[in-house]
């Protein structure tokens, strides 16, 4: 008979889960599935009785008792009178047999495939902003397009996901939807979201993605070819310039000023121009809507598609904001872009574009291709968090919140770094600042993280990787308030080693 497994193992299997937020007993049950589908736990030999391992693993009995009975239901064990609980030797029938040397096979010299040779392109080369993984151990993390766990509604979204999974609703979502979308979902953006936003459509003009990069890479992949002549914001959304990049030769950057968007006589040779005129990405500058309007009438006579990002345009700081392109668009040339998870969570990924019904159809068929359709069942609790007003209720807050720690930043800035210059900011959860001529951002970007603090450089928002070294972005909506001042006297630190003699 195999010998049983001493105490030390589990002990250390166990250690492998304390920091994953599970109860004690989800913590035992994930170490025994883990225990047995890494075969650890020979099928022979008899799990610890549920007193020893109580007294093993330093939790009470109960705790035990239920996790060995959960796993006896769900398959992963067997009880056995008198002899105690085993693993079922059924739960690891079907597996292919692990090769007894437990080693890969051997490459022959020169047989390794080339796969270079064989990319269309490498994503790997695009210069595309990065964050560091572990952000969250930073106290003083100014990352835009993260979140503050603290206002994340951990009541109101359980209680949506919990009423999803009900019996009826798992009827609904648990379906393969293929073309389709959740109705409920559609239903709330149309009358909900959009009406907020002065943006009219029918169900069939709208159409869910797995967020605006998803939206982007769609519309990339329907209309734009080698020699389509795209007009992108400079500086401007790394992302899109990268996504159409992949399709097209010919990317045009184009200027802007302090009312976005310049109207100049480069964009009459443009088939599509992407914009992000609410708060333009990074200097967060809000299109004039004297400028919305010529641009739209410019659209017209030179016969190009406006594709907006209104990535951000409901947390607005003074007032109501300007209407979006889309809702002063006559002639139907403006694709739509907006999110819900970047006011929610990012991590929920979920946006959606609103077109003529001709374009949306077809959008369809291209998101059928590539991942049939976003997740059902998130779609489903989404459209349950907007119909009981949780929505709302969250925006409020996020917006009184964003509000207070963007009036906290730019006092702090002027308190400790008078000598940078900023956008003035208006809503939104970012600041665009530039500083002296003489900083080089990359390096501060290095000196700030080594004090704790994680700024993005701007220099990836621009075209030409040589410009400008000055300029960097700061986002507040992943730092609690009480944390800014202190974070930014922190950065001037930083920036005050480089000042020249």
């Amino acid at each position: 008979m195999t010998k049983p497994r001493s105490h030390a193992m589990w002990i250390l299997l166990f250690q492998r889960w304390e920091a994953t937020g599970l109860s004690l007993q989800g913590q035992i049950r994930q170490m025994l599935v883990s225990a047995v589908l890494d075969s650890q736990v020979p099928v022979d030999v008899p799990l610890p009785s549920c007193r020893d391992m109580a007294s093993i693993l330093r939790v009470s009995r109960n705790t035990v008792v239920s996790a060995y009975q959960h796993l006896v239901d769900t398959g992963y064990l067997i009880s056995r009178e008198r002899k105690g609980f085993f693993v079922n030797p059924n739960i690891l029938q079907g597996r292919v047999a692990t090769p007894p040397s437990q080693q890969m096979p051997e490459v022959t010299p020169g047989s390794q495939t080339q796969w270079r040779s064989r990319f269309r392109y490498l994503p790997s080369g695009q210069r595309n902003i990065g964050k560091r993984a572990d952000w969250q151990s930073y106290p003083y993390p100014f990352l835009y397009g993260q979140f503050d766990a603290n206002l994340f509604p951990v009541a109101e979204w359980r209680e949506c996901c919990l009423r999803t999974l009900g019996s009826m609703e798992v009827r609904e979502w648990a379906q393969d939807m293929i073309l389709r979308d959740d109705e409920s979902l559609l239903q709330q953006i149309r009358t909900r979201l959009l009406p907020r936003r002065g943006v009219w459509a029918a169900d069939d003009e709208i159409i869910i993605t797995v967020g605006a990069q998803h939206a982007l890479y769609m519309l990339s992949d329907l209309l734009i070819g080698q020699d389509t002549l795209i007009g992108i914001e400079d500086p401007g959304y790394p992302d899109a310039r990268n996504i159409f990049s992949t399709r097209s030769n010919r990317i045009l950057s184009l200027p802007i000023d302090e009312e976005g968007l310049m109207i100049t006589p480069a964009l009459g040779g443009c088939e599509y121009v992407y914009t992000t005129p609410s708060h333009q990405c990074p200097t967060t500058v809000t299109m004039s809507m004297a400028r919305r309007e010529v641009l739209l009438e410019q659209a017209e006579r030179s016969d190009f598609i406006l594709i907006e990002d209104d990535y951000e345009s409901q947390t607005s700081f003074h007032g109501e904001p300007l209407p979006p392109l889309k809702s002063i668009d006559r002639s139907g040339r403006v694709i739509y872009i907006g999110s819900l998870s970047k006011t929610m969570a990012p991590g929920m990924r979920l946006g959606f574009v609103v077109a003529q019904r001709e374009l949306i159809h077809e959008l369809r068929m291209v998101r059928r291709l590539n991942i049939r359709h976003p997740n059902a069942f998130v779609q489903r609790a989404f459209a349950l968090f907007l119909s009981l007003g949780y929505y709302d209720s969250l925006l409020r807050r996020l917006t009184t919140a964003s509000h207070q720690r963007a009036n906290t930043l730019l006092a702090a800035l002027e308190t400790h770094m008078p000598e940078v210059r900023y956008v003035p900011i208006s809503g939104g959860s970012s600041c665009w600042v530039e500083g002296p001529a003489w900083l080089d951002v990359t390096r501060l970007t290095e000196d700030a993280a080594a004090l704790g603090v994680l700024i993005e450089p701007g220099a990836i928002f621009f075209r030409d990787p040589g410009k400008p070294r000055n300029c960097f972005r700061l986002g507040y909506s992943s730092i609690d308030a009480t944390r800014i001042e202190e974070g930014i006297r922190l950065l001037s630190v930083a920036m005050h080693n480089q000042r020249p003699a």
